[in-house]
């Protein structure tokens, strides 16, 4: 739900409410709520519950170079590592992604850009690489879904996307990691100030 943007940075999480929408008991929840405190996705607030974290402009910005310099490196290992069918895959996740651009589909849209991106991480193979894009990603996810572009900056990640592509299927190891790289920070444009 915070990945998602269902619940907003800052939103107060209603415990009860959840618990019914969930069909679980509070203390389940709270062992859950305490999970995603250590995550860094909620902030635990003594005696008045917990609330969806609030990232600042600084942890965006460190949080968004790691990404970028961790999904650069693994466009430089797909492109060494991936095989045919690996890249088809991606090829019809991108083909997907347009679909939503054209429609407008944000939801859809950004849930298939993450599919791709992780995609690309894990045709790398590196499972060291894996290991360290999935735990700093569950964070990052919330902080992205929480960024909004408005239609040039979507027309832009769509042909950043297609350039993306067209590296992988090249198997330019070198422009792909340099393109991810720009891509993930090109990101912090569209991050609250």
């Amino acid at each position: 739900m915070i990945g998602s943007g269902e619940l907003a940075a800052g939103e107060k999480i209603q415990e009860r409410a959840l618990c019914e929408l969930l069909g679980v008991s509070r203390t389940p929840l709270r062992e859950a709520l305490k999970a995603l405190a250590n995550e860094g996705l909620i902030e635990l607030l003594p005696n008045r519950g917990s609330r969806v974290a609030v990232f600042t402009r600084q942890q965006l910005q460190e949080a968004f170079a790691v990404m970028a310099a961790l999904e650069g490196l693994a466009g430089e290992e797909a492109c060494e590592s991936a095989d045919e069918t690996e890249i088809v895959e991606i090829e019809a996740l991108h083909q997907e992604l347009l679909e939503y651009y054209r429609e407008g589909n944000a939801g859809d849209y950004f849930a298939i850009n993450r599919a791709i991106h992780e995609r690309i991480v894990l045709v790398s193979h590196n499972e060291t690489l894996i290991e360290v894009y999935r735990g700093l990603n569950h964070r990052v996810r919330a902080m992205r879904f929480a960024m909004r572009m408005d239609p040039q900056q979507w027309r832009e990640a769509i042909e950043e996307h297609e350039s993306i592509l067209r590296h992988l299927k090249r198997r330019d190891g070198r422009e792909l990691g340099a393109l991810l790289r720009y891509h993930l920070r090109n990101k912090l444009r569209d991050a609250p100030a």
